[in-house]
């Protein structure tokens, strides 16, 4: 790799390593991800921030910069240290050239790889060549900075920033695939399973959708690594105690027809023509709030739902202990998007809520049905009414699901488990490379 790195004008002496770092994997690793910090993907700040806790010093290189007026807390020491980039400037053009001119065939060779995998979606062909320069900027100076892997969140956009780096840097990389980046399209996919030294998908479900459509050659290269939380961080709810006589349902996500906001709606609608009392807390912001304002207003549920707004997580951890159910009603939409397992759906089992959500994608695999909560068909509205109106009236009910659901988050999503598996996938990955 030193022959490599002065092939394209780097210098090869990295800085030292934390005196606590690990000594059986990488000790410098870099993380890609499209925008950053970005308030709803706590699963990459919190994996981020684990593995620092572990000892790996974590470079955070995203493709853009996310321009948020919310940012939690933990996030804004990273903010400060990330290594943001513009699309183009005199820099990234003067690494493109020198890599052109001293290594000219694996230079267009990537390029090539770029077009010619992503030639039939033009909205990742346009993104991809994009991000090349600047992923080639990245090659370079992830190397002056002595990193040893790269993993990147997401397979769209950060993997082809991860492939790009892979080949002109020689630096073995990962990718995890978690939703609609993986579901919506599969531009590359094959070409990004095969030259990564591994992939994370978050669910099985994920993972046989992955390998359906990879060559089968690869699939020992495609694990499963759920997304993590730290369970004791949450405050325990009372879902057995209706405080006022009233269901108070809580559902925290984007504002976007994938979370099925609109579908909750309208199994409102039905709650309160049943008379049973309920408040609805919608918690996110996103393209379709205005559309669910006028929803709420037409269907005479003012009086019942509240938006609450983009929160940072230490009102959404406040909220999930003062309510008695959490919901996601998530529904495949027209373009391919879908859910992978919503993180929130952890948090709220970490509460000890009971959790209703759609039978898609990885959710069963958290939520199993009349176990750790209730499951119902992606966009069944009366399916949907039925399972809130059945927790309204058995408080029993209420209580077994969300101590099953405590236990299973902490079996199967405990943060602290899932990374140190991640890690030793990046010791491996280190000890496979040439």
């Amino acid at each position: 790799m030193d022959g490599l790195a002065r092939r394209m004008g780097v210098g090869t002496e990295a800085p030292a390593p934390a005196p606590d770092a690990v000594s059986d994997g990488p000790r410098r690793v870099a993380y890609v991800m499209s925008r950053f910090p970005k308030l709803t993907e706590t699963f990459v700040l919190d994996e981020m921030l684990e593995l620092e806790r572990r000892g790996v010093a974590v470079e955070i290189f995203p493709l853009w910069r996310e321009r948020a007026d919310v940012v939690h807390p933990e996030a804004r020491p990273l903010v400060e240290r990330a290594h943001y980039t513009r699309t183009l400037d005199l820099a990234i053009l003067r690494d493109n050239l020198l890599c052109l001119v001293r290594r000219p065939r694996v230079y267009l060779g990537t390029l090539w790889a770029i077009v010619v995998s992503n030639v039939r979606s033009a909205r990742y062909l346009v993104a991809a060549l994009a991000i090349f320069p600047k992923s080639v900027h990245m090659a370079r100076r992830l190397r002056a900075l002595g990193v040893e892997h790269v993993h990147a969140h997401f397979a769209s956009h950060p993997a082809a920033a991860a492939f790009v780096v892979g080949r002109l840097a020689g630096i073995p990389w990962s990718f995890t695939a978690h939703g609609s980046d993986l579901h919506r399209e599969q531009a590359m996919l094959d070409r990004k399973v095969a030259e990564a030294a591994f992939v994370v998908a978050i669910s099985d479900y994920n993972r046989r959708f992955i390998l359906d459509r990879v060559d089968p050659r690869h699939a020992d290269r495609v694990c499963v690594i759920h997304c993590g939380i730290e369970p004791d961080r949450f405050e325990s709810a009372m879902p057995g105690e209706l405080r006022g006589g009233r269901l108070e349902l809580a559902c925290i996500g984007t504002l976007h027809a994938v979370k099925g906001q609109g579908v909750l709606l309208e199994a409102c609608a039905q709650l309160e023509r049943a008379d049973i009392a309920f408040r609805c807390h919608l918690v996110g912001d996103g393209p379709d709030r205005a559309a669910l304002e006028r929803r709420v207003h037409s269907l005479g549920l003012d009086e019942h739902v509240v938006f609450h707004g983009r929160q940072p997580r230490a009102v959404v951890r406040g909220l999930l202990a003062r309510v008695h159910v959490a919901v996601a009603p998530s529904v495949p939409t027209a373009d391919g998007r879908r859910e992978g397992i919503p993180v929130v759906l952890m948090e709220a089992a970490a509460c000890g809520l009971p959790l209703v959500a759609s039978r898609l994608s990885g959710i069963p695999e958290l939520v199993e049905s009349e176990q750790s909560g209730l499951l119902v068909e992606p966009g069944d509205v009366d399916g949907l009414a039925a399972a809130l109106a059945r927790l309204a009236r058995e408080p029993e009910t209420r209580v077994r699901l969300g101590r099953a659901a405590r236990a299973r988050v902490e079996a199967g999503f405990a943060l602290a488990a899932n990374v140190e598996r991640l890690r030793a996938r990046f010791a491996e990955a280190a000890r496979s490379a040439p």
